[in-house]
């Protein structure tokens, strides 16, 4: 059974989401938002490692104001969602709890199965949920491949090691940020980084996710990479690969071998961007998830 508690909705997109509350099979809570009207055509959305939905804030509320029902999600051990107390993270917890979140986004009105919109570690989820649970329309995944470039990743896991004991201020970590991610031309405000970070008893700041994650989920997640491909094969539903130009997560060599584990999968390059596509060019993300889903939209009643 999957427990909700459901708060007031807000009428504009650009107020907060709505936020509800799903319980997973081992009671861990996870927080979830939803833009847009209850009877639209679903879209979920699931975020990187390290990331939590507020990644998705500006895509989802776009979307919404076009006519469809955006849910975001933090998972487990990331932003507002609970942590496990043994911090025994494994990959099977995250694609366990996308098809619970997926069945709660369809549950009634929605009229049919979502499409996933998935960057990084949700797209990797995405297409094992999809293969074992056949559990979405369509599927886009952004910049990931069932095979990785090796070097992207560990540029990533470094980031996210580099700061154990936390930031003495916002001001440290908009610098730490500014330094990882140099190409985009505006300094994060302290401000906008409040809701990625939580404060320690001592002060300081950390990134709102499980550090234990980075042992228990990212150490281990080259042994997933057969079985990611074995997925691959498996699909069968519209798919949108999106890729950063300047990634160093996915290359040719890996999307060539993608493109041709899904033959009838499209792929859209966007310039100037890097693995973090849709926060390097929102506008230019956005503007592909819409061409891509909007002619979904007229089969949305067609699914069982």
């Amino acid at each position: 059974m999957v427990a909700v508690s459901r708060e007031p909705s807000h009428a504009q997109f650009d107020r907060p989401a709505p936020t509800d509350r799903v319980r997973a099979r081992d009671g861990i809570e996870l927080v979830v938002e939803c833009r847009g009207g209850a009877d639209a055509p679903p879209v979920v959305f699931a975020h990187g490692f390290g990331q939590t939905r507020h990644a998705w804030s500006d895509t989802a509320s776009s979307l919404a104001a076009t006519g469809w029902r955006c849910i975001t999600a933090d998972a487990r051990g990331h932003g507002d969602s609970g942590w496990r107390d043994d911090g025994n993270y494994d990959f099977g917890q995250f694609i366990d709890d996308l098809v619970m979140i997926t069945r709660w986004s369809t549950a009634s009105p929605a009229p049919a199965k979502p499409v996933l919109v998935g960057a990084s570690m949700g797209g990797l989820l995405g297409i094992m949920a999809q293969a074992r649970h056949d559990a979405f329309r369509a599927l886009i995944l952004v910049d990931i491949t069932p095979r990785w470039e090796n070097a992207g990743v560990e540029r990533i896991i470094a980031f996210m090691r580099a700061h154990p004991d936390g930031f003495a201020s916002l001001d440290d970590a908009a610098d730490a940020i500014a330094r990882y991610l140099p190409h985009r031309g505006r300094r994060k405000s302290p401000e906008s980084l409040r809701q990625l970070l939580v404060p320690l008893d001592n002060g300081c700041l950390r990134w709102h996710w499980d550090p234990r994650l980075l042992e228990r989920v990212a150490d281990g997640s080259e042994r997933e990479q057969a079985a990611l491909l074995e997925a691959a094969r498996a699909i069968r539903v519209p798919t949108l690969l999106i890729s950063g130009a300047r990634s160093d997560v996915v290359s040719a060599a890996t999307i060539a071998e993608f493109l041709d584990c899904v033959p009838h999968a499209r792929h859209v390059r966007v310039a100037q961007a890097t693995h973090m596509v849709a926060g390097d060019r929102n506008d230019a993300f956005a503007a592909a998830v819409h061409d891509f889903i909007e002619p979904l939209r007229s089969r949305a009643g067609a699914q069982e």
